[in-house]
């Protein structure tokens, strides 16, 4: 029995063009070998399936005939896509390492320019550094361009020169032949890295490479406001590959230090602070905590336990404002007391 090449991507038998490429491409990702996980055979079915359903003359002939062309009298088995217009098919590959160069960092951007690997750093914060934001240095060991050639691999004075492999396309073309027929794949020029050029003569520093594998130190502006969980894009500041392409991107994953003082809701900032029963009753000033320092805070009289005051502009920076601060009122009951005082909250006699 022939393989159903729409139960393989999971599409309707009427499935348009965009839904069978979307389809491909969640698949492809799920299986992917160079993913932890990855099934290389499932990998080559989705392929074999997409380049059939994504084609239209090999969809029409593939709904008529399925994968095994015995009623067709092309012979047995999946080589019988061969017989389309009696010769092998080819495929270009080239969108196809852009898309994984996007799903796994690295690669080709869907313009064909050649991009480093993204990286990923923690960077913990200080719950005030969140709340003002902050200036933040990095040191990062990665592939830098080289200082001495700018990246192009040459010695400073030396002529580039057009690579003899690719004319000076970048490109090579290879072509396989597999179960679809000849393959014809694009991918990046061995000689000259895909820049089309070469030096004459290779630069002191990195021996034409472009890159030089060093320290970086990189300076991150964290604005005002940010959370744990959020990440903070740096173009650029990835892995570079000279000056054939883009550098990857650095990706900053911020994690909060809690401040046992403070708790924070968007951009509200609570917090707690205690008082004595007489303060509560009589009413009082007190200096009470805040992200900007100790300020005043002023205690009705017949304040209760739970009571929230309100300090208007000392939480989260939201844009040119400020959230409040919530003060949260905690009335201590003293748990012990001498015979006068005793004797007094008995003369008092204080009762609800």
């Amino acid at each position: 029995m022939g393989k159903d090449y729409y139960k393989i991507l999971e599409v309707e038998k009427g499935a348009n063009k965009d839904e069978i490429k979307k389809a491909f491409r969640k698949k492809a990702h799920e299986f992917h070998p160079d993913k932890a996980g990855g099934n290389e055979e499932k990998f080559k079915e989705v392929n074999e399936a997409y380049q059939v359903l994504s084609d239209e003359q090999k969809r029409q002939q593939y709904d008529q005939f399925g994968t095994t062309f015995d009623n067709a009298g092309a012979g047995g088995g999946f080589e019988g896509f061969q017989g389309f217009g009696g010769q092998g098919f080819n495929v270009n590959f080239e969108d196809l390492g852009d898309m994984f160069g996007d799903f796994f960092g690295g690669g080709r951007s869907r313009r064909g320019e050649m991009h480093g690997t993204d990286i990923q750093v923690d960077l913990e914060l200080t719950f005030k550094e969140s709340v003002f934001g902050t200036e933040k240095e990095i040191n990062l060991t990665k592939n830098n361009n080289c200082e001495r050639c700018g990246g192009v691999g040459a010695e400073p004075g030396s002529i580039m020169k057009t690579c003899s492999t690719c004319d000076g396309t970048g490109m090579q073309t290879k072509i396989q032949r597999t179960i679809l027929g000849a393959m014809q794949t694009r991918v990046a020029c061995a000689d000259c890295s895909g820049n089309g050029e070469t030096p004459e003569t290779l630069c002191k520093d990195c021996s034409g490479s472009g890159i030089v594998y060093e320290k970086k130190s990189i300076k991150i502006d964290v604005p005002a406001g940010v959370e744990s969980g959020m990440k903070i894009r740096v173009r650029g500041q990835g892995e570079s590959i000279g000056a054939k392409g883009q550098a990857g991107n650095l990706y900053v994953h911020l994690y909060i230090t809690p401040d046992p003082r403070f708790e924070r809701d968007q951009n509200t900032i609570y917090s707690t602070h205690k008082i004595g029963f007489t303060q509560a009753a009589l009413g009082c000033e007190v200096m009470t905590d805040t992200i900007d320092g100790k300020v005043k805070l002023k205690i009705p009289a017949g304040t209760q336990g739970g009571d929230k005051l309100r300090l208007k502009g000392k939480g989260v920076a939201n844009g040119r404002a400020r959230g409040d601060q919530i003060v949260i009122i905690q009335v201590v009951t003293p748990t012990k007391l001498s015979r006068k005082e005793k004797e007094l909250l008995q003369e008092l006699d204080l009762e609800e």
